[in-house]
């Protein structure tokens, strides 16, 4: 009951007001709602948000559907009841009546929702039982994304937008950065190296930490094009980069490993701390600073700087169904000019011929090729140092005309949609000309 208490509650959180899954989620500085269950009851709300936000529309037409009179306007609280037992019922291996009669117990346990138990149990009894002949038809009648999301990817995306939306509901892989020897360490743990040289495996069933290698340090998770950025840089052993926005740490681990005197930056003191743990496990050793990347006074410069700017992140909307509900296109808008403002500040941290790799986790060109485009009006001594389409052989298709990387959630495609995809991603190197 409190873990279906609690997936109701952050369900709320993210469809009413927005909240980031992320922070609601984070082990020590969650909701107390997460964090004061136990390990199991995490699992299951963590599964049951992602299940009912990766299929949210659908699930409300599925309720929609069965009820003679629309729900009450007011209502909201029992729609986040019936939207989580329904995400249990048709999307997760729950046994259909312990999701109704806890629904029902929760309704009936709430003073706002008592009166309509009946109507839960009625309705979710009857969503159960005709669950294989309705499911079908109303999925394919109702797109799965906000009318705002969809519409973007299909404006950018024309020819990829149906494939990218289809495997946007699909639970992702799980990628690994390795130290070494990644076709050793995809024997070992059943999975299959990647273009980018990432190990990828099919979710385990217990958590990541449990898997070998993860105590000694070998690997750490990383989706495959997240690690990109970093395999950017021309030269990076014995030079001295500076690693802005870092936190969580992966691409600082990259630069580390291939020798980089790595300055890791980030303006969130938790997150730095975080790092920190990170690098330990991975027995890697980086300079960290708590600052905004912004406020970086740098005068002798550096070889190499690193933005991975913050951005809206709706190419990660695979592994965060919550970004679409929780974005939006003025947030696009916002975004564009705070990584402008990034940019411009980076640039005067590059030593002359040093390099500046520019990357997001947006889908969005006006996070990226729009808003490099004005950069580079602006700066006329700066241009596009263009990547090499050979250089990730089976990836080539991510390089664009411009020398640039784009990447999006239907590349890399696998028969089996478990090992399928990539993260939406755009990254450029920058130089002095």
């Amino acid at each position: 009951m409190a873990a279906r208490q609690a997936a109701a509650r952050l369900l709320s959180a993210v469809t009413e007001s927005k909240a980031s899954l992320d922070g609601l989620l984070d082990p020590t500085g969650g909701n107390p709602a997460f964090t004061g269950l136990g390990d199991q009851d995490r699992l299951l709300v963590r599964a049951i948000l992602l299940s009912a936000l990766r299929h949210l529309r659908v699930i409300d037409a599925f309720i929609d559907r069965l009820v003679d009179n629309p729900l009450p306007e007011g209502a909201r609280a029992l729609r986040q009841v019936l939207r989580v037992g329904a995400a249990q019922i048709l999307y997760l291996d729950v046994p259909d009546r312990a999701a109704v009669d806890l629904a029902v117990s929760q309704a009936d346990g709430d003073p706002r929702n008592r009166r309509f138990a009946g109507l839960v149990n009625a309705l979710l009894r009857r969503m159960a039982r005709e669950k294989d002949q309705l499911l079908p038809e109303i999925s394919a009648a109702t797109p799965d994304f906000p009318d705002w999301f969809e519409s973007r990817l299909t404006q950018f995306y024309s020819d990829d937008a149906e494939a990218i939306l289809a495997i946007l509901s699909e639970p992702p892989a799980i990628d690994l950065t390795v130290k070494a020897d990644a076709a050793g360490w995809a024997e070992k743990l059943g999975g299959v190296v990647l273009p980018t040289g990432s190990v990828r495996i099919a979710r385990p069933e217990g958590p990541v930490s449990g898997l070998a290698g993860y105590d000694e340090g070998a690997w750490w998770v990383q989706d495959a094009a997240a690690s990109l950025p970093v395999q950017m840089f021309s030269k990076l052993d014995g030079l001295e980069i500076v690693d802005l926005c870092a936190a969580p740490g992966g691409k600082t681990a990259q630069l580390a490993l291939a020798g980089a005197r790595v300055t890791a930056c980030d303006q969130s003191g938790n997150r730095l701390e975080r790092l920190r743990g990170n690098l330990e496990r991975l027995g890697l050793d980086v300079k960290t600073q708590l600052c905004r990347a912004q406020d970086l006074i740098a005068p002798e410069g550096f070889d190499g700087v690193l933005l991975d700017a913050p951005c809206s992140s709706t190419g990660t909307v695979r592994r965060h169904p919550d970004i679409p509900y929780t974005k939006g296109p003025d947030d696009i808008r916002h975004l564009a000019r705070v990584q402008r403002d990034l940019l411009d500040h980076s640039a005067g941290l590059v030593r002359p011929g040093g390099e500046l790799v520019f990357s997001n986790c947006s889908l969005d060109p006006e996070e990226g090729e729009a808003m490099v485009a004005g950069f580079l009006a602006d700066h006329p001594a700066w241009c596009i140092k263009p990547i090499d389409p050979d250089k990730w052989p089976g990836l080539e298709m991510a390089v664009t005309s411009t020398g640039a990387v784009r990447t999006h959630p239907a590349m890399l495609g696998h028969e089996d949609p478990r090992l399928a995809g990539l993260d939406g991603f755009y990254a450029v190197v920058l130089t002095r000309r």
